[in-house]
């Protein structure tokens, strides 16, 4: 009878393979648990990155600065639309702040992003957002070398209007959360994760598209292509106890998921005032769409 048990006083070769494999286990799971996570209740505060200091002379590039001339006799000067470009920044950064300057402002975009952060988060995989600070940069994106790349005169195709778009600024964020392990049963453990994220360069062509006389809703439509340049700083800690500094899988994942946004709202198209409801351009939108797949 005391064949038919699992483990003896004198266990085989066996039985000890099996518990050495076990004790590994069990090790490895309370040095996860105890060094780089934190328990569900555990109300220890993350430290939080601070976006990177101003003093770096890269956050002072003066991106105002316009070319005065063109090599190429097609290129037109963007100056006024530059002009046009800084206007409705300033104006989004005003309306996140609530029309607020100073402090007052800069918390009232903090929290409306918070909030926004915290409507859009997997909430079975990541705990809530806390975001500790913003800067909404003080810059705005530079156009140039305006150039037309297809005249529709004599032509069916619309006219093509092309910018090459630089833009430098000093746009961060930083925030904290932690991501929910929840196996091998729910809420099991939580890795804090504190990130701050900034823009180091934003570059692409802008391809304007002029509205179609012959359009029932005419809109003005204005796209980024797919092969833009985008570099992000990241900064981040993973972990409660022993943490992990600046994870470059981390900071892949995130300029991936920030490009991946870009691509899919590259496009923007802006209904003439008086000239059509925001449902019929939408309706006329759709519908070159669906003819444009059955085509491809």
């Amino acid at each position: 009878m005391g064949n038919n048990y699992i483990f003896s006083l004198t266990p085989t070769f066996t039985q000890g393979l099996v518990l050495g494999q076990l004790s590994i286990l069990v090790l490895l799971a309370l040095v996860l648990k105890y060094l780089f996570f934190i328990p569900p209740e555990s109300e220890t505060e993350t430290v939080p990155f601070h976006p990177l200091s101003k003093s770096n002379p890269s956050w002072h590039q003066d991106v105002e600065e316009e070319e005065d001339t063109d090599s190429a006799p097609e290129k037109e000067s963007a100056h006024w639309f530059n002009i046009l470009a800084r206007q409705v920044v300033e104006v989004y950064r005003a309306k996140l702040q609530n029309n607020l300057t100073g402090y007052e402002g800069i918390e009232v975009a903090r929290r409306k992003i918070e909030d926004h952060a915290n409507e859009l988060r997997p909430r079975g995989f990541l705990d809530h957002i806390t975001i500790h600070s913003v800067d909404l940069g003080m810059s705005a994106p530079k156009l140039s070398n305006a150039r037309v790349v297809n005249d529709s005169e004599g032509d069916s195709a619309p006219t093509t209007i092309e910018f090459d778009m630089s833009y430098t600024d000093t746009i961060s964020v930083s925030l904290s959360t932690s991501y929910l392990f929840n196996y091998p049963m729910s809420s099991f453990a939580r890795l804090p994760v504190s990130l701050t994220i900034s823009l180091s360069l934003f570059e692409s062509k802008v391809t304007l598209v002029p509205p179609s006389p012959a359009s029932v809703a005419p809109v003005l439509t204005i796209s980024l292509p797919q092969d833009f340049t985008l570099n992000l700083k990241t900064t981040s800690l993973m972990g409660s106890r022993a943490m992990l500094r600046d994870v470059p899988k981390l900071h892949e994942l995130i300029e991936c998921q920030v490009r991946k946004v870009l691509a899919l709202r590259g496009t923007w198209r802006i209904v003439l005032p008086g000239m059509g409801s925001l449902a019929t351009a939408q309706h006329e939108v759709e519908k070159k769409q669906a003819a444009s797949n059955e085509q491809g």
